[in-house]
């Protein structure tokens, strides 16, 4: 697209002219989303107490943190997890248990493919999640 140098003149002089304002809008927003960040990982906190009642606080707020990263990409914070549900939450905590609570990491160092692997740890990650939802843990 062409401009002409009168009309780009003009309008980086209108950019300098508001940019002290957009700078302040800018800080201002920051400072909003940081607000808001923490009340999303307070509520997915305790939904995730809500949902799995045995999963100790500490870890909770971790997954939440963790999870609900903002532009991380994680099931946090889709559109599913900023809602809460239930099934959004299930798989962040499934995603913890694998990466906190089995060698799944290391299988994947050690060069095993990542389906096969996930199919390694796939009973202790349930015998976890199922003692966090308050059923009863498997042996």
């Amino acid at each position: 697209m062409l401009v002409s140098a009168e009309g780009l003149a003009q309008a980086e002089a209108e950019c300098r002219g508001d940019a002290a304002e957009r700078t302040v809008a800018r800080e201002r927003a920051a400072v909003l989303r940081v607000g808001e960040d923490r009340e999303f990982v307070e509520a997915l906190t305790a939904a995730i107490r809500a949902q799995y009642p045995r999963c100790p606080p500490t870890e909770a707020r971790r997954i939440a943190t963790h999870t609900g990263q903002r532009r991380s990409g994680r099931v946090g914070r889709s559109a599913a997890g900023r809602a809460l549900d239930p099934q959004a939450l299930g798989l962040a905590i499934i995603a913890h248990l694998r990466h906190e609570h089995t060698n799944y990491d290391e299988l994947l160092m050690q060069g095993m493919d990542r389906l096969e692997a996930r199919q390694l740890v796939r009973d202790k990650i349930e015998q976890v999640r199922r003692h966090w939802l308050g059923g009863p843990e498997s042996e």
